[in-house]
């Protein structure tokens, strides 16, 4: 074990894991959407888990910074909440906020983002910005909704991790970048059928579940 100092209290924390899990391990919370413990490359994809640490210019994604003895870490700075909250309002822009209508609606990662910062799920500085994309119903047992997806690649991510092999993967570029189905019908039935581990671990519910399935 080792010890760093976060908001000016020292805590102890295993070595060689991120900064942005030693403090959700202590109970400090700093937003994020596309980390998970066991990704040996985070991607830093969503912008959100910038700290400041002593000895670095600038603000720096805490997910793919690792703990040393002695680091010094503040999370609560007027820059960090400014670039989080410019991080969160870029989401916004392009996310269908229809949260009554939701499943995810009281466990979506967005809301606790947004209490945290207090910020809302309103544009402030940004407009919505209208995305040609359409709900995809291609799957004999899962729906992906673009216009709620936040790109955290999540989903991606357990798939592979289960199966060796992704069913599912980034498709298109820049706007138009989606998750795509891939894969026979027979893959699907076959892997897809008793496993819902993509809908699970979606944050804002944008895959989910077909109420009636194919046979």
């Amino acid at each position: 074990m080792i010890k760093i100092t976060v908001d000016d209290n020292e805590i102890e924390t295993e070595e060689n894991i991120s900064i942005l899990q030693a403090c959700l391990n202590n109970g400090i919370y700093i937003p994020n959407l596309c980390y998970m413990s066991d990704m040996k490359e985070p991607p830093g994809a969503c912008r959100l888990c910038f700290v400041e640490v002593e000895g670095f210019s600038q603000p720096v994604p805490s997910c793919i910074i690792k703990v040393k003895e002695g680091m010094i870490i503040k999370t609560d700075t007027e820059q960090v909440k400014k670039l989080q909250r410019t991080a969160f309002e870029l989401l916004l822009s392009v996310h269908n906020v229809d949260c009554k209508n939701c499943p995810a609606n009281g466990k979506c990662e967005l809301q606790r983002i947004a209490k945290f910062l207090h910020f809302g799920l309103k544009l402030k500085k940004l407009d919505a910005i209208e995305r040609d994309v359409k709900s995809d119903d291609s799957h004999p047992y899962l729906e992906y909704h673009p216009d709620k997806c936040v790109l955290c690649g999540k989903c991606v991510f357990v798939c592979q991790r289960k199966n060796g092999r992704p069913l599912l993967a980034f498709a298109g570029r820049g706007l138009d970048t989606i998750i795509s189905f891939f894969g026979s019908d027979e893959d699907a039935k076959g892997l897809c059928k008793n496993c819902s581990l993509c809908v699970d671990i979606c944050p804002v519910g944008a895959i989910t579940k077909k109420l009636t399935v194919a046979a």
